[in-house]
């Protein structure tokens, strides 16, 4: 059974530069992407009731921990948005260097996870290529998984799990029920620098994650962090391969 369809909106933020954010939105909903995943360079006063009058859920928000000093900021925005979901979308490299310092990313996302859960929020964590190269002889997922509460979920970007070396589908599969966000880019999956192209038509293997999150994935969001043709297009035609191959629904 197919996933509804979202869209990372980091993959459009050049493409909204000198006020364009209402026309790119209507665009994407015309597409017809069922969802959206913020990020900080939303404006969420204009997003907010634009993406109600559209129907377009905010599936979750990539966001700073609530924790300390941006605790109460971070907390009205996800109200603002009417968005459930947060999302821990990057921590430096060089914090999953041992596992010690895996350990403490663990303990400051737990702490976030409990402030999460007291304001009904589900506290997610994004990977990128280097939770997936071995650090003193283990995947730094791994250390996550037994470090990290169990309340905690992963949105899994595919792509960046076969830049860092492991099968997606093995991870995906693996992860199960603690990873119903995924990640759906495409491109050559080499390293980290190269650009991404549309969905369908890079190297990964769409029919085996797909077939690995039966049952777990929740959403499927479409993200490419940059792309060397229109980006607008791009997105359009990964919306239009993922719905006709039937992995994901839309409108």
């Amino acid at each position: 059974m197919s996933v509804p369809i979202a869209i990372q909106l980091y993959s459009l933020r050049d493409t909204w530069a000198g006020g364009k954010f209402a026309d790119v939105i209507r665009q994407v909903a015309a597409m017809g992407y069922l969802g959206v995943e913020t990020f900080g360079g939303v404006p969420t006063a204009e997003a907010a009731p634009l993406f109600r009058d559209l129907g377009l859920e905010v599936v979750a928000a990539h966001s700073d921990l609530p924790l300390g000093d941006k605790k109460n900021a971070v907390l009205d925005n996800l109200a603002a948005l009417n968005c459930k979901r947060i999302v821990c979308p990057w921590l430096p490299p060089e914090e999953f260097q041992t596992v010690e310092s895996i350990q403490r990313v663990c303990d400051r996302l737990n702490e976030a996870d409990a402030v999460a859960r007291e304001n009904g929020l589900t506290l997610f964590y994004h990977n990128h290529w280097f939770e997936y190269q071995l650090t003193d002889g283990r995947y730094p997922y791994k250390t996550m998984l037994d470090g990290l509460n169990p309340t905690v979920k992963f949105e899994v970007d595919t792509y960046w799990v076969k830049v860092g070396g492991p099968d997606p589908a093995a991870v995906v599969r693996q992860l199960g029920s603690r990873a119903p966000l995924l990640h759906i880019k495409d491109g050559p999956a080499e390293n980290k620098e190269q650009p991404m192209v549309a969905v369908g038509d890079g190297v990964m293997d769409w029919p085996a994650i797909v077939e690995a999150s039966q049952g777990t994935a929740e959403w499927f969001i479409v993200e490419l962090d940059r792309c060397a043709t229109d980006m607008l297009e791009a997105v359009r035609k990964s919306c239009v391969y993922l719905t006709g191959k039937g992995y994901a629904h839309g409108r």
